[in-house]
């Protein structure tokens, strides 16, 4: 079998395993979205002309260039669509969840979303999101309406906590999360006050290492709430304010760094998103989601991958390669070359991440 009847068969098969999620679409605009999505993992753009190149099609690049741009401005393609793609692969149970927000620059244009997702593979896989009309923090009414968007699909009961930085806080968004019953792990700003004082002034002889906490709950943005501090090695003090206990409050809050993880995989380093030309927030926002589809098949084949050959760790105790970057390694071996590792790996993406801290992932043979 050639090269090119391999692509097109890939392709196909893939667009069958999108047509069990999203039967109501049509075949040949599934056809089309299975075919943007493996030229985005080969191509490692978000630009029209480089995803084109590597599109099974026998046409003109000009012509294919207009199918990868019929992907990206299809109104019928909807963050549900690829919600109904990525809550099948969810392990059961309760799930860690992470707020952030990001942005970058096209000319003078900026360009801001404001996501929420679940932590998977040491990988924050975005659930929800949306693009700010922007620039800078997102309010709290924002935050609401994706939390309460979520809240559809996936009961708060499957929420285990909510971690976000110290730019996510604020009176109506912290008591509106104690409403729903979602416990929350969030860095707090020095300057906020605890008991009405300064929580810089209530720590100033903290040293590098060391962990306090308030003796009792404290009344932070309008709830009560446990706060622990601790001081960087650097000198940087680090206040979290959660629903935790005081052993499990900083643990927790160290998960945060996978949706940089995340954002580093998606942007100039992993899938160039922010090498789009596109500015229109609708035309964006499909375009993140393609992207979480794509991360998504990254992450579960890395994370199989580096369960059969541990990685290396580099000085401080990291993987010398992330999960995404093994999994997209892999994967695009696999389509390029017409691999038969790649059914492989399609399987995978049908097949559910372990429970976090429990079960081994299913091997992948690299």
């Amino acid at each position: 079998m050639t090269t090119s009847s391999t692509a097109l068969l890939h392709a196909d098969t893939l667009a069958a395993y999108l047509k069990d999620r999203l039967p109501r679409r049509r075949t040949d605009a599934l056809l089309r979205l299975a075919e943007v999505l493996l030229g985005i993992l080969q191509a490692e753009s978000t630009l029209h002309r480089k995803i084109a190149l590597h599109l099974p099609r026998s046409a003109s690049l000009d012509s294919k260039t207009r199918v990868v741009a019929r992907v990206f401005h299809d109104l019928q393609l909807t963050s549900q669509d690829v919600l109904d793609v990525l809550l099948p692969l969810l392990p059961g149970g309760r799930l860690t969840m992470v707020m952030d927000r990001t942005t970058w620059h096209y000319g003078q244009t900026p360009l801001n979303i404001l996501v929420l997702g679940v932590l998977l593979g040491g990988v924050v896989l975005p659930l929800a999101w949306t693009v700010l009309p922007h620039q800078g923090n997102s309010s709290g009414a924002a935050r609401i309406l994706l939390v309460a968007q979520l809240l559809k699909v996936l009961p708060a009961k499957r929420w285990a906590v909510l971690i976000a930085d110290r730019e996510f806080v604020g009176k109506e968004w912290c008591v509106y999360l104690r409403w729903r019953g979602i416990k929350r792990c969030f860095r707090i700003k020095e300057n906020t006050r605890i008991d009405d004082l300064l929580t810089r002034d209530q720590f100033k002889d903290l040293q590098p290492g060391e962990v306090r906490t308030v003796f009792e709950k404290a009344w932070v943005y309008g709830t009560w709430m446990r706060v622990v501090v601790t001081l960087s090695p650097v000198g940087d003090r680090v206040i979290v304010a959660s629903d935790l206990s005081v052993l499990d409050t900083l643990f927790t809050y160290q998960k945060r760094w996978g949706v940089e993880c995340t954002f580093s995989a998606m942007k100039a380093r992993g899938l160039g998103l922010e090498a789009t030309h596109m500015t229109a927030p609708d035309r964006v926002s499909r375009l993140f989601g393609l992207l979480c589809i794509v991360l998504a098949w990254m992450v579960r084949v890395g994370e199989g991958a580096q369960e059969l050959n541990p990685p290396t760790l580099d000085n401080r105790g990291r993987k010398a390669r992330s999960t995404a970057r093994s999994g997209w390694t892999l994967l695009s071996q696999a389509v390029r070359w017409g691999l038969d590792a790649f059914w492989t790996y399609l399987d995978l993406l049908k097949t559910a991440f372990p429970c976090p801290g429990g079960g081994k992932a299913r091997s992948v043979s690299c």
